[in-house]
């Protein structure tokens, strides 16, 4: 337990540092946060024509309603903590580079929904639209980590061979 924790505290230190680098915000991170919009705005534009994105920014053509996808809201912060959850626990490499794959579309899809859902839910009310931001969906994302990293630790379980029976311990004479 203590060298779990040891290094998805080290893996967190280290990812986040590099998040954190200019270089990387610029070639990784930026882009990765516009795709987000044009992601959100590609899934709701066949059903509201009033949707239009640019850069980071989704926004309402004809109200100028716009949110913006900034550092915190693009899921990167929440794919370090799978990512580290995921390094820190015993497996194998092929185990974790098969979850992280999986766990980071994950939290993306979900991360999708809370940005499409937030949009709306600021062109209705912005009072709601506060909660849902600052608490709600915060919440929601890390519970989304954490039940990702729970079903890949199953996974896992499932995926190693059972332990061959111990023999019986021999009566002491």
């Amino acid at each position: 337990m203590v060298r779990f924790f040891l290094i998805f505290i080290a893996v967190l230190a280290v990812l986040f540092r590099i998040d954190m680098l200019d270089e990387v915000q610029r070639v990784a991170i930026e882009p990765w946060t516009s795709l987000l919009a044009t992601a959100s705005a590609a899934l709701m534009t066949p059903l509201d024509s009033d949707v239009a994105h640019h850069g980071r920014i989704l926004m309402s053509k004809a109200t100028g309603f716009a949110v913006s996808i900034e550092a915190g809201c693009n899921g990167v912060e929440a794919a370090i903590i799978l990512i580290a959850g995921m390094i820190a626990f015993p497996s194998s490499w092929k185990h974790k580079l098969a979850g992280i794959a999986i766990g980071i579309a994950a939290v993306q899809v979900v991360n999708l929904l809370r940005i499409i859902s937030l949009y709306y839910l600021g062109k209705w009310n912005m009072t709601v639209f506060e909660f849902a931001h600052l608490y709600l969906w915060q919440a929601l994302i890390m519970l989304d980590v954490l039940v990702v990293w729970m079903l890949w630790i199953r996974w896992i379980a499932r995926q190693q061979p059972p332990s061959p029976p111990q023999p019986p311990l021999a009566n002491a004479a």
